[in-house]
């Protein structure tokens, strides 16, 4: 164990066994619950965010908690990942979530998963220097690479139901309405 071992929290470890029956375990309580209740599917998710020093923010997400800051040259303490390195990193995180969810549904044996993403920002629209760009990612580059006795075939198909089923894949690839609303105390 290291320093950063104590510091930081660990996802603990899980043998394909022990995967392959947690997710199957979840998929059928999931199967039951939306057939009892269709209403059950629908989810709300709720996060709250205070700002902390230059630009920062502490972020509570159910009984979690972190922050998100900017680099120096964005005038931030560079304490911890930016919003859009965050985003980068939910997309990647559910990637590696439906790859195993679909993996086991379909029957795919996958040994590892590793995931990498780029996302070109240009930086005139953040600083209003050009109100033609875009604010947000231009394009992302997203890269899955996973380990196995599969054919190639077999990893395609299964790349095709995640990238048909990643909510977060779907939020970066689909307009999703929005709305703000500006509270003044």
């Amino acid at each position: 164990m290291t320093l950063l071992d104590t510091v930081r929290p660990s996802v603990p470890d899980a043998t394909a066994d022990e995967r392959a029956e947690r997710l199957q375990k979840a998929g059928a309580a999931w199967h039951e619950r939306i057939a009892t209740d269709p209403a059950t599917a629908q989810l709300t998710y709720r996060v709250k965010a205070q700002g902390e020093g230059a630009v920062g923010t502490r972020v509570i997400a159910g009984r979690h908690e972190f922050l998100v800051d900017e680099p120096g040259a964005l005038a931030g303490d560079d304490v911890a990942a930016s919003p859009v390195e965050y985003a980068l990193g939910a997309l990647l995180s559910c990637q590696v979530v439906v790859y195993r969810l679909y993996a086991q549904a379909l029957g795919i044996r996958v040994h590892e998963i590793d995931a990498s993403a780029e996302g070109d920002l240009d930086a005139r629209k953040l600083f209003g220097i050009d109100e033609g760009v875009r604010a947000g990612f231009g394009a992302v580059r997203l890269t899955v690479t996973v380990s196995g006795p599969e054919s190639r075939e077999r990893y395609e198909e299964l790349k095709a139901a995640v990238d048909e089923h990643c909510p977060v894949l779907d939020l970066f690839a689909n307009p999703v309405p929005v709305t703000t609303t500006l509270e003044v105390r």
